[in-house]
């Protein structure tokens, strides 16, 4: 006898009919059950990613402050606190309204967040929780520009505890700070500005018989342009805009730790310090356990001073944990057991499109 035959779990393999079989009838109706399943699928999933609106029935995008009133504003504490403000992932203004992640950024909640914190007289200092490689110049500089508003507009003291990144635009928000400490394996400095890589495969187009043209009213509005070599002007033009960024972020870290600027330029070629070279360099006051530096940010306040931890929120997650950080990839997970990753591939286009409509061509961003 077949050994298989013994197996419990084990079924004949089924042929074009009779028994285990299947005729061609209910072949055909269960092929088109899948294809109707399929396409409501389809049409749900495209539907929850194009349609915002859906999603604001379940919930506010615009999330809300632990402890903050129901218009989102945020009301400390009733005594003496310092206001642990999270500066985690990439420096974007492009918020994506389904993320529940806590590690996400959010640039108008940190924005208003602050102007908040000058307008409570109960809080006595900012100490920014920075773990980011950086992001956009724009936003970096907005958000630097809204911690000098707290220092001159209330003469209170700017903490930073750098996590285990605190590069490019974590430094440059930094960088004003009062004192600035590091855990031992933080990775900070980066100190530069990137432009977006720019393709060109009009060879490779050449090659293949495909010949683009753009219709322009001038010779550089197109530069950059994946389709067309870049000409040395070109070249120089984006340069100008690299260069130009990058000495008002050395200016922001010659201010932020009084140093000569030709010190700065000096240590600012790109590059990644350890804590204890930041230390060396002057670009960083102590390496500290996040617990002992807070511990002397305290002894520079009123003795009976909290520390206070205003956090994002969204008041729903149902469609957090749907479209979140991890929620898209488990979305395009299912949908490809059951259409073979057509749907897959259509989910994973809208988001580069996403992705792509929120870059920004300039960035103080670490990118190795």
């Amino acid at each position: 006898m077949n050994g298989n035959n013994q197996n419990p779990y084990y079924r004949p393999p089924r042929g074009p009919s009779g028994p285990g079989g299947m005729d061609s009838d209910a072949r055909r109706e269960r092929s088109n059950r899948r294809i109707i399943r399929n396409t409501i699928i389809i049409c749900v999933a495209i539907a929850l990613l194009s349609v915002p609106g859906i999603v604001s029935l379940f919930k506010n995008a615009t999330g809300a402050v632990s402890g903050g009133g129901k218009d989102g504003s945020y009301h400390g504490p009733s005594q003496n606190y310092l206001a642990r403000v999270p500066i985690v992932g990439e420096l974007t203004s492009t918020e994506d309204p389904y993320a529940s992640s806590e590690s996400s950024y959010h640039h108008t909640w940190t924005l208003n967040l602050i102007d908040d914190l000058i307008a409570d007289d109960n809080n006595v200092g900012l100490y920014l929780y920075v773990d980011t490689p950086g992001g956009g110049v724009y936003e970096s500089d907005e958000l630097y520009y809204k911690i000098m508003d707290y220092k001159e507009l209330t003469g209170r003291p700017v903490f930073v505890y750098m996590g285990s990144m605190a590069a490019s635009g974590g430094y440059y928000i930094a960088a004003p700070a009062d004192a600035i400490y590091a855990n031992r394996n933080t990775w900070t400095g980066s100190i530069g500005v990137v432009i977006g890589t720019l393709f060109d495969v009009s060879g490779f187009l050449e090659q293949h018989g495909v010949k683009a043209t753009n219709i322009v009213s001038g010779p550089n509005k197109a530069m950059g342009d994946y389709f067309t070599p870049m000409t040395e002007e070109q070249r120089a033009i984006m340069q100008g805009l690299v260069d130009e960024a990058y000495m008002q972020f050395v200016a922001v870290v010659a201010e932020g730790r009084d140093l000569p600027a030709e010190e700065v330029v000096r240590i600012a070629d790109g590059r990644i310090y350890s804590a204890q070279q930041a230390l060396d360099a002057g670009l960083i006051d102590g390496i500290e356990r996040q617990e002992d530096a807070e511990d002397y940010m305290l002894a520079e306040l009123p003795s009976d001073t909290v520390i206070e931890y205003p956090s994002y929120e969204h008041e729903t997650q149902l469609f957090g944990g749907l479209f979140g950080e991890n929620g898209l990839g488990r979305l395009t997970a299912a949908i490809e057991n059951v259409n073979s990753g057509e749907v897959s591939a259509l989910i994973e286009m809208l988001k580069a499109q996403k992705a792509e409509n929120g870059e920004v061509p300039l960035k103080y961003m670490y990118e190795g």
